[in-house]
């Protein structure tokens, strides 16, 4: 199943690519994780990130536990994607624009059963809100 929101950014794609490209900010804007630990090989495709999840629990998850993502695809500029092993689902984010806005796309890929006990339904939509809220806030500085 994939679940996809699209939001318009208020920032030139090179800042939201600054953001997107910096792995300590994930947990920044996707929903779920608290803490990003990347590995040596930081922002590349194969790179292996542990992450600290949020204090909501899900079926299969604790609150606060910890779990590995895996980088599936950088396009510098563009896209980053990723794979969360322990919940077993697909992310990704895209980016595209000129001037000062930004088109942006999230989705989540994941077994229908995965996407309704994780909650995983929101996740696409929360993430751009929140990557709105930081365009916003690093516009008005």
């Amino acid at each position: 199943m994939v679940i996809e929101a699209e939001r318009e950014l208020l920032a030139p794609p090179e800042d939201v690519w600054a953001l997107l490209a910096e792995p300590r900010h994930l947990s920044d804007w996707w929903p779920g994780y608290t803490t990003i630990r990347p590995d040596r090989r930081g922002f590349t495709t194969g790179a292996r990130w542990q992450v600290v999840r949020g204090g909501g629990a899900g079926l299969l998850r604790k609150p606060g536990g910890e779990g590995l993502i895996v980088i599936t695809a950088v396009d510098r500029g563009r896209r980053l994607a990723w794979h969360d092993v322990q919940q077993r689902f697909d992310a990704a984010i895209e980016i595209e624009g000129a001037g000062r806005h930004t088109e942006a796309r999230a989705v989540v890929e994941a077994p229908w059963w995965r996407i309704r006990v994780e909650g995983l339904r929101r996740a696409p939509g929360e993430a751009l809100s929140r990557l709105h809220a930081l365009c916003q806030t690093a516009a008005g500085l």
